[in-house]
């Protein structure tokens, strides 16, 4: 396969960071490294009990592979130190909290400093610029505002990229559309899953948003396949870009995908990334899929040494067409406590995802339904039709998806196709999976 053409005179927001050699960058990594680790000793004594029961102190970092050695920060670490126990300064330091839901058990809290919150919003302008927005555009942020990190990490980078902002915020689609429309809107931001929700609602109230001003697309929050990508550069006219990033790290900010649309930059003079086994935390070769893992280096708040994210994606450290020549985070295909074991089988539901998006006559609107049938677990593929489509063709559909569930991914799934606007729409992140099953 020939190497993509050199991109001529992209735009960057900080042209001299994004373009450093591996060599500078390798050398700030470690200076900042070293302090952000002895700081995270010093003052964190959750971590500080990790290292000493590894044996490791911030002494032993003599260069960058020595990382390796070092324990990991998980999430449930920040759930045993509810609310502020993995702080780093007092939180009369603290300016901004945000917090998960805490469906899964206590909420993971995370905090900002003044110094974190301008950092946060530089590396969003940068994440924006890398996608393509600009100064001029009008952006609608329809990222849920809140608790959430969405909302406002997209708001603030877009003030500091100096372009307009429409805090629209979640919900009410049918009033984003008319703002959408009315303002003119360049740059839409949103969850993969509720820009594909605006699609449809627009296209049953009659409104073409495709013929518009919107240009470009900067989604994230979720995983989502290079099918649901077609799917929403075609049904809202414009170009689709992936964001990447995570609240215990930073929030959105920490990686973006550029114009060569081969990977997502991560910020490597901010962050350290790697990528582990996730069954035994060994570290594998950049090319090779494995969890990331990811050390900050710049957060005051909360540092995060060795994070381990339950995403799965590779690393590319060439230099990318565009000129960037920090790390590339390739697409992130599932999350590791995502994944599905059926039958023995590893299955990811962005796998599934792919498998329903070139079927023709069926919507990207899906749910995976897990059951205990006897002794066996089964998984019930439910998928809306289109709506010009005919019930009678419904059996059809069902047998082509089976089909090709079995052929893609190597499972036999049961199929449900179901009327259009049957499954839930998202307001936010989606809810792909159903797990009914009998726990042991």
């Amino acid at each position: 396969m020939p190497a993509p053409a050199i991109i001529a005179q992209p735009y960057r927001f900080q042209p001299d960071i994004e373009t450093m050699s591996r060599d500078a960058l390798s050398a700030l990594q470690l200076d900042r490294l070293r302090a952000i680790v002895r700081r995270t000793y010093d003052l964190v004594a959750p971590y500080r009990t990790k290292c000493d029961a590894a044996g490791v102190r911030p002494e032993d970092l003599r260069n960058l592979d020595d990382l390796a050695a070092f324990p990991f920060s998980l999430k449930s670490d920040l759930r045993d130190a509810y609310p502020f126990g993995l702080f780093a300064v007092p939180r009369t330091q603290i300016l901004r909290l945000h917090a998960s839901s805490g469906t899964t058990g206590r909420p993971t809290v995370v905090g900002y400093t003044r110094g974190d919150l301008d950092t946060w919003a530089e590396l969003m302008a940068r994440c924006l610029a890398t996608g393509g927005a600009r100064p001029d555009d009008l952006i609608h942020n329809a990222y849920g505002y809140g608790l959430f990190t969405g909302g406002l990490g997209f708001h603030d980078g877009v003030a500091r990229l100096g372009a307009t902002v429409v805090p629209a915020s979640g919900g009410g689609t049918e009033r984003q559309i008319v703002l959408l429309r009315d303002f003119a809107a360049t740059v839409l931001c949103a969850t993969p899953s509720y820009a594909l929700n605006i699609a449809e609602v627009a296209e049953r109230e009659g409104v073409d948003l495709r013929g518009g001003p919107l240009r470009l697309g900067m989604f994230g929050a979720e995983p989502w396949s290079d099918g649901m990508r077609a799917e929403l550069q075609s049904r809202l006219g414009i170009v689709a870009r992936d964001t990447y990033g995570l609240s215990e790290v930073l929030g959105p900010g920490v990686a973006a995908e550029c114009e060569a649309s081969n990977g997502l930059h991560g910020w490597e003079d901010h962050f350290i990334f790697e990528t582990v086994d996730p069954d035994t935390g060994t570290r594998r070769p950049d090319g090779e899929a494995g969890e990331l893992v990811i050390t900050t280096l710049t957060k005051e708040a909360l540092p995060m040494i060795r994070y381990r994210t339950r995403d799965i994606s590779r690393l590319e450290r060439a230099t990318c067409a565009c000129g960037r020549s920090h790390v590339r985070i390739m697409r992130i295909t599932g999350r590791s406590d995502d994944m599905i074991i059926l039958r023995g089988v590893n299955v990811y539901p962005t796998q599934v995802e792919a498998a329903l998006v070139d079927v023709p006559g069926v919507s990207p609107n899906y749910q995976l339904v897990l059951e205990t049938q006897g002794t066996m677990d089964k998984m019930t593929v439910e998928v809306e039709a289109d709506p010009v489509i005919d019930p009678s063709v419904y059996p059809d559909l069902e047998a082509e998806i089976a089909h090709r569930i079995k052929s893609l991914i190597g499972i036999s799934a049961g199929v449900l196709v179901r009327e259009f606007g049957a499954l839930p729409r998202s307001l936010g992140k989606a809810i792909r999976v159903r797990d009914l099953r009998r726990k042991a």
